[in-house]
């Protein structure tokens, strides 16, 4: 039987019938919120995007909503304390395009990395994170260049075990652990460094989604073609997009390029 919007909101329905929350469905904009009663905070759900993900996947789609969904209400609530908790601060790439502001209005911190991404911060709660705001700056009396020197020191921490593959003669390394930093581990220059010395060709790096760091040590015009048809295809299927566009990787610093068919990157 097809999914319809009026049938999944039936369900959701159902599975935040808890007296914590509130429910409410927008036919116009064909979406559904779901807030705390206590704060009124809440998430909005774009129908249609569920439903496309359900006709793939069956309940699966919908356990992991709802998973998502109660935890991101969760962390709605609750106070997260920096000091005591150093270890669990990490850097994660988004796009530029990413929201600057948390669900509750307060400035998100970022630094700029790129012209296609920024550096966002979190404190890793187990199950998820939070993005730092400057609200929990404010509250745990911390700069942001102690929140930037934690993060970075942390992501460097994290073991890296690419696995590799060779198409058309060219080397390809992907990195995903599935913790949640995978793209993040673009900022731990050390690593990147040590790729560089080992290449013969011209290294390429790309997050196209944050559960994925692909490298490519490119040797031929072909292996500039694989990877766009990578970077794209991972883009696409992505539960969090970054950028179809992959970087090279010279002199630490990382330059988009646009990859056309049968062409050399053009910067």
């Amino acid at each position: 039987m097809k999914m319809t919007s009026i049938k999944l909101k039936k369900i959701l329905d159902e599975r935040f019938s808890n007296k914590e929350y509130r429910t409410s469905f927008n036919r116009e904009n064909d979406s559904y919120r779901v807030e705390w009663n206590a704060t009124q905070q809440g998430v909005a759900i774009k129908l249609p995007n569920v439903i496309g993900k359900y006709e793939e996947r069956g309940e699966k789609a919908i356990d992991e909503l709802v998973y998502h969904v109660t935890e991101s209400l969760k962390m709605m609530t609750e106070k997260y304390h920096l000091t005591g908790n150093e270890t669990k601060i990490f850097p994660v790439i988004r796009a530029t395009s990413f929201p600057k502001k948390s669900k509750a209005g307060n400035k998100l911190i970022f630094t700029k990395h790129t012209a296609e991404t920024n550096i966002y911060y979190a404190i890793d709660t187990g199950a998820s994170y939070q993005l730092i705001d400057d609200k929990m700056l404010e509250e745990n009396d911390w700069s942001k260049e102690r929140l930037k020197e934690v993060a970075m020191f942390n992501v460097r921490s994290l073991k890296i075990e690419p696995k590799k593959d060779i198409v058309a003669e060219n080397d390809f390394y992907f990195v995903a652990s599935q913790d949640g930093y995978d793209a993040s581990r673009i900022l731990n220059e050390t690593f990147l460094d040590e790729m560089l010395v080992n290449t013969s060709g011209e290294l390429a790096v790309a997050v196209p989604h944050q559960d994925v760091l692909i490298l490519a040590d490119i040797k031929n015009e072909t292996g500039y073609d694989i990877l766009a048809q990578m970077t794209m295809k991972f883009f696409a299927e992505g539960r969090v997009p970054i950028t179809s566009l992959p970087f090279i990787y010279d002199e630490k610093k990382l330059e988009p390029v646009f990859i056309l068919a049968k062409n050399k990157p053009k910067k």
